[in-house]
């Protein structure tokens, strides 16, 4: 009868790579610590004996669970996907693993999550935006677990965040859209209620329309959720507004890409009829016809700077530090001047 082999251990490797179990440990939990070509012998080694790394032997020795939750608020759009990918690369090169979940915009579903991902052991949290229920902070406080808000940046906020000026960055692109001529502004906007990016970038826009001297009347707003098909629902009441708007602005790309599909049916020019903007600068923007003018938000270096971050506020223990990252207006064909009356 064979004899039942024993599993590889941590020494096994260490002998094999010929290297100390510590450079064994280095390349496991902090591999851009190690050489490469230490680096690559020990992965060889690792692969050739097959060995498992005691995940709670770890855990119990440094009183981590290594694991990361991040809640997001949909996973039906590509709003979040690219911000996301770079988020969770950026943690496996530190060793982490990363826990998904969506709220649906649903604040009492985020809660949820965060509670149970906290008792499940997450290290820390990645959440967006900043509203939600003072006791949700309060809660996060006295448990001591790190958390960073992303996709929204505030000086003042309770939680450090990495993210941009939704404020600014719309009211940069309704003032461009204004200085082109447009005086009948249409606005669709994700719900503001409980959602600072949504509320923000209507406040923006409201901003660029005082300050061009246009009356408050110019403007039309309806809110909507972030499907395409309320985009175009949402294009279609807008339309029939007496005198119509000139130029809609979008809350963001999902929303401008059903504008775009529904102008395309009831048979109206984008722009030569009505110019159209989003927000984002998702791939959606890129490939609808014609194209999108939109603000594009740095998505990976917003990842990679909140995985930093956060892996930084777990392991040292700090606070954690905010950083304001720059947006820019991307000009496509879906946007000119106003037609002649």
């Amino acid at each position: 009868m064979e004899k039942h082999r024993s599993a590889p251990t941590l020494d096994d490797v260490a002998k094999m790579a010929d290297v100390s179990t510590a450079t064994v440990s280095r390349c496991l939990n902090s591999p851009d610590r190690v050489v490469e070509a230490t680096r690559k012998r020990v992965l060889t080694a690792i692969e050739t004996l097959g060995y498992t790394p005691n995940f709670a032997a770890r855990v119990m020795a440094v009183k981590r669970s290594f694991t990361i939750g991040a809640i997001i608020p949909t996973m039906e759009n590509a709003i979040f996907a690219r911000g996301l990918q770079s988020f969770q690369e950026e943690l496996h090169q530190r060793g982490y693993t990363l826990l998904v979940s969506s709220s649906a915009y649903k604040p009492e579903i985020e809660e949820e999550q965060i509670r149970t991902l906290i008792a499940r052991g997450a290290d820390g949290l990645l959440l967006i935006g900043h509203d939600r229920d003072p006791k949700i902070y309060d809660f996060l406080s006295q448990r001591k677990i790190p958390a960073l808000v992303a996709w929204s940046y505030l000086p003042d906020s309770k939680l450090p965040s990495i993210g941009f000026d939704n404020r600014a960055a719309m009211f940069d692109l309704a003032s461009h859209v204004i200085g082109l001529g447009h005086t009948q502004i249409g606005v669709i906007s994700g719900l503001v209620d409980g959602n600072d990016r949504a509320r923000l970038r209507v406040q923006g826009i409201r901003d660029a329309v005082s300050s061009s001297g246009l009356e408050a009347g110019n403007l039309t707003l309806v809110e909507t959720s972030y499907e395409i098909e309320n985009g175009a629902k949402a294009f279609r009441d807008l339309m029939n507004a007496d005198p119509p708007p000139t130029a809609i602005l979008c809350g963001n790309d999902v929303l401008a890409a059903g504008a775009l599909r529904q102008a395309q049916e009831m048979g109206l020019d984008v722009p030569g009829h009505v110019s159209i903007t989003g927000f984002d600068d998702i791939e959606l923007a890129r490939i609808v016809s014609p194209a999108l003018t939109t603000v594009h938000v740095p998505h990976r270096e917003m990842g990679r700077k909140a995985a930093l971050q956060l892996v930084e506020m777990v392991e040292n223990q700090t606070a954690g530090t905010g950083e304001q990252l720059s947006t820019r207006i991307v000009n496509r064909p879906s946007l000119g001047k106003p037609a002649l009356g």
